[in-house]
């Protein structure tokens, strides 16, 4: 029996139903080993991925590795157990490059001050955008000027404008390596470590960019807290953050607090707060604080050469004893960032030694005198390295 026209027409749109599965399979085949390719490129320079996975939404990057330069304290920048990406797909196949979402889960993450002074993160991707950036601008000139035939095969660089909307950072720890104290490095870890980006619009970043971070400080008595919160215009340094501190040992930041000309005066216990506001407008900073330091406890010591604060040590052991617990010391930064003079970590520290001598009652005679002391000691400390 011939088959009716109501039968063909079905068979005739199940069959197109099936060319069409089969072309979108394929297409999504090609677009999903196209992403893959593109993103292990662009991964090749900076580290690794042990395995990458584009799904029909996300690409997920499972154990991710960026190195560090070789100059750097540790040999990777970042870790990370795994980051999925989430792009706008309509973007996407019209050549922009938006991320809506960046999530990176089970991360170390580096950060390194330098000797001068300067904060350092993620440096091979910093000049991997850079570097992208402008062989996009050259590849658009090249390509304007090409024959067609020429470089046929090679992939179109990425377009230079970029968007991503919000990266978050879930499980993981900052961990801090300061130069400008010490060689090798000083080192503080922010354990059970969050943090989220709002809104980085490249190449020119003039926008403001939301930054918050929050973590752990795990010291040899007590176990404080760490809190970051803001916004920054990268391009021009503009930014207004809040760092707070809370329960965090004393100990934890000795090379900030003490001045180890002779023996390291100790800090047998104690606690630490703090509260800053920072503003930098055209390279100025203004940035009013506080300090509470609560049940400070040094030992006692004999030798001139330990100070704490630039106090001698003994002078302070014995302001404590007559002060009490608790200590709040209030202080403001106010400089040009641009100018080589000007010292973040000596401008503080400069503030908060003299509310302290000035907290605890040292009155500027006695500091002279523990200078004295100090200079005779360092003399004598001299004498018998010379065996005089």
């Amino acid at each position: 029996m011939a088959m009716s026209v109501g039968k063909r027409v079905v068979l005739a749109i199940a069959a197109m139903i099936v060319l069409l599965v089969a072309i979108a399979l394929g297409g999504l085949y090609f677009v999903q080993h196209e992403v893959k390719e593109r993103v292990a490129s662009a991964l090749a320079p900076l580290g690794m991925a042990q395995s990458i996975d584009v799904g029909l939404s996300a690409i997920t990057l499972h154990r991710v590795r960026l190195t560090a330069p070789q100059d750097w304290p540790t040999p990777d920048a970042l870790t990370a157990d795994e980051i999925v990406i989430t792009p706008d797909i309509r973007d996407l196949l019209q050549q922009r490059v938006h991320l809506r979402n960046v999530v990176v889960r089970g991360f170390d993450l580096a950060l390194v001050r330098t000797a001068s002074g300067q904060l350092e993160l993620l440096p091979k991707l910093r000049q991997s955008v850079s570097h992208t950036n402008g062989a996009a601008s050259a590849g658009a000139s090249a390509a304007a000027s090409a024959p067609a035939s020429a470089g046929a095969s090679d992939k179109p660089p990425l377009p230079a404008e970029k968007l991503i909307d919000h990266i978050a950072f879930e499980s993981g720890r900052f961990v801090f390596y300061d130069e400008s104290i010490s060689k090798p490095p000083y080192k503080v870890t922010v354990s059970d470590a969050s943090a989220s980006v709002d809104h980085i619009h490249l190449p020119d970043l003039t926008e403001p960019t939301g930054l918050s971070a929050k973590g752990a400080i795990k010291g040899p008595a007590h176990t404080g807290q760490v809190s970051f919160d803001g916004w920054m215009r990268i391009a021009s340094k503009d930014s207004q953050t809040t760092t707070t501190l809370r329960g965090v040992d004393v100990a934890m930041l000795d090379p900030y607090l003490l001045k180890k000309a002779g023996a390291k005066a100790q800090v047998k216990g104690g606690t630490l707060d703090l509260n800053l506001r920072a503003t930098v407008t055209s390279y100025h900073i203004h940035a009013p604080g506080s300090v509470t330091l609560h049940h400070l406890q040094l030992a006692e010591t004999d030798d001139p050469l330990d100070t704490f604060m630039q106090i001698p040590t003994r002078a302070a052991v014995a302001a404590l004893k007559r002060h009490g617990d608790d200590i709040t010391l209030h202080f403001t930064i106010d400089g040009n960032l641009r100018d080589p003079k000007f010292k973040l970590n000596e401008s503080v520290m400069t503030e908060l030694r003299a509310n302290f001598a000035k907290s605890l009652g040292v009155s500027a005679e006695g500091v002279a005198k523990g200078a004295g002391e100090t200079v005779k000691g360092l003399g004598n400390a001299l004498k018998n390295l010379l065996g005089q």
